[in-house]
């Protein structure tokens, strides 16, 4: 037996009201008029959702923004605000005096006060005293245990009447080129005028004229004795 249907009309069939239609002017959305209404919320949903997104954190750590994504603004160092605002940037602290004792190194502590050469000139020149100038480096175990000479209370006391001074011989190329007349080895010590020049005091004649016993404090002592009685002006 064949069954009777009934086509349902569609919106626009005329044979629908039209104030059925549209009741009061309002129209009204059937499912054939609401599909492209849904595509365009979902469409517009992706493109906020790709636009505020440039990263996003998993475990292995944070995945890289898309290809053509702006990159964050770096946050610029206090030196490069400085330098956009047109100020000059602070100077580096000065260092100090004189260089600080390394390990094992004692250099008579602070009874003994140790100046730079430029200061050290300065100071022989406003007072007439007599310089002692130590060459030293910080890797060297022969200036280790010279240093240790200048912990003895005689020694510390007879460098009262000198301008004592110490420079490190691989920082200060300088001096240590100036003061080489037999070689570059070290320890050096040397006594030199007020005026800087070198006097002819020396440990022992002969090869490493300069180098004073790293034990015995007697040689140095005798060395300190003589400049103070013959270069103090």
């Amino acid at each position: 037996m064949k069954l009777a249907t009934t086509r349902l009309p569609r919106p626009n069939d005329d044979r629908v009201p039209r104030s059925s239609r549209f009741p009061l002017g309002v129209a009204r959305l059937t499912p054939y008029d609401a599909r492209p209404l849904r595509t365009s919320i979902v469409l517009l949903a992706l493109s906020l959702s790709a636009c505020c997104v440039t990263g996003r954190e998993t475990d292995e750590g944070l995945i890289p923004p898309p290809p053509g994504a702006a990159a964050p603004a770096a946050t610029p160092t206090a030196p490069a605000k400085v330098a956009a605002q047109g100020a000059t940037p602070p100077h580096p602290a000065a260092p100090p005096p004189t260089p600080a004792p390394s390990v094992g190194e004692t250099w008579g502590g602070a009874a003994i006060a140790w100046r730079t050469p430029t200061e050290g000139l300065a100071e022989a020149q406003r007072t007439g005293k007599p310089m002692m100038l130590v060459l030293f480096t910080t890797w060297c175990p022969h200036c280790k245990n010279y240093s240790k000479l200048f912990d003895d209370p005689r020694v510390a006391e007879a460098a009262k009447g000198l301008v004592m001074v110490r420079t490190d011989a691989d920082k200060d190329e300088a001096t240590s080129n100036k003061y080489q007349p037999d070689g570059g080895y070290i320890p050096r010590t040397f006594f030199l005028k007020a005026d800087g020049a070198m006097a002819d005091i020396k440990a022992h004649e002969g090869k490493f004229a300069y180098f004073y016993d790293e034990r015995d404090p007697a040689p140095l002592l005798a060395a300190m004795a003589r400049a103070k009685r013959e270069l103090v002006r």
